[in-house]
């Protein structure tokens, strides 16, 4: 038969002291002193004690576990973020659990009821590209279920979030192609909705008047980040009557789709147009002809400075809800030009 596993009361018995002075020596109470402490941590070593972890989540109220929804894991961009995620909650024993919207705003929404359901201790969460609606957000509110969102942010007030500083990034791509002589720069930007696509958008004109430099209209296009949609971007831009002799993409993958199909228009990549793209991803490395520069966004630390903003409102949820005006964490990390090709 299985041996009956050693608990608190068998410790207690022994050294002929309460549970209770028991339970405070093996977390390091400061009420307790340190002769007692060794004596109730080297007994429960003899006797192979291991915590209940059932029972003290209970106590707690945790189940320490984190909700994380994103577009795909698929892409390294969202997978370097979880790994950020991961790495912070692994330290303070949280599990995640894991989904995917692939983009569409129903499934996102069922997902976060179902590990609203699951009773999550915290949210992270990074919105569809076609997210407009968000009503399942404000039900985690009312259930007192905090959120940090990451790099894809909605359009609310008084949220917690982290992204990266996508304009000043635009900014430093539209300098380096000037500098380089480029004066026909066109945009390959996300979808309408996106806050990021709009950042991305205000960048890029207000990057172009810098440097004296009037917006074409016609030098902007938008996809809904499919390839049919990157390639008709793309196919707008090498249809005009004065093609654009750079272009800066919305991400990678974006950037990708675009010069396959400008180089089947016999575009000579990186000369007769250069590429720019966002995110520095590593698919870039094994492209044929990958773009010129890319703009690093860091995602690796938006997912741990996500995860450590989420933990301490955990940590501490009574001083925020006494608060009369919470604070609330927005945070945008610095992003960075790389240049691959400095011809």
């Amino acid at each position: 038969m299985e041996s009956r596993k050693t608990t608190i009361v068998d410790i207690a018995k022994q050294l002929n002291i309460s549970k209770s002075t028991v339970s405070r020596a093996l977390s390091n109470h400061a009420s307790i002193g340190l002769r007692t402490k060794m004596r109730v941590q080297q007994l429960a070593a003899e006797l192979n004690y291991e915590p209940d972890l059932t029972a003290i989540n209970f106590k707690q109220r945790k189940k320490f576990l984190l909700g994380v929804v994103l577009p795909s894991i698929s892409h390294e961009f969202f997978s370097s973020i979880v790994s950020g995620i991961e790495d912070v909650a692994y330290n303070k024993n949280y599990t995640l659990l894991l989904g995917q919207s692939r983009d569409d705003e129903g499934r996102e929404k069922r997902i976060v009821e179902t590990m609203k359901d699951h009773r999550v201790d915290g949210m992270l969460i990074s919105i569809s590209k076609n997210t407009t609606n968000y009503d399942h957000f404000e039900m985690l509110r009312k259930n007192k279920i905090p959120v940090v969102f990451f790099d894809r942010i909605p359009n609310m007030n008084n949220i917690h979030y982290i992204a990266s500083q996508l304009e000043s990034g635009m900014r430093e791509a539209v300098n380096f192609l000037v500098r380089k002589g480029h004066k026909h720069i066109a945009l390959i930007n996300g979808p309408t909705n996106l806050p990021a696509s709009k950042e991305r958008l205000q960048g890029f004109e207000n990057a172009l008047k810098k440097n004296r430099i009037k917006p074409n209209p016609d030098y902007v296009v938008y996809s809904d980040l499919t390839q049919e949609g990157n390639i008709a971007a793309t196919h707008s831009l090498l249809s005009l009557k004065r093609r654009p002799d750079a272009i800066i993409a919305f991400n990678d993958y974006v950037a990708m789709d675009a010069i396959q199909q400008a180089k089947k228009a016999k575009v000579k990549i990186n000369k007769d147009i250069c590429f720019i793209s966002f995110a520095n991803e590593a698919i870039c490395n094994y492209m044929d002809h990958p773009p010129m520069a890319s703009i690093e966004q860091f995602p690796y630390q938006q997912g741990e400075k996500a995860t450590e903003i989420l933990l301490n409102l955990l940590e501490s949820p009574a001083a925020e809800a006494d608060e009369q005006e919470p604070t609330y964490h927005n945070i945008l990390l610095p992003s960075q030009l790389v240049v691959r090709i400095s011809k």
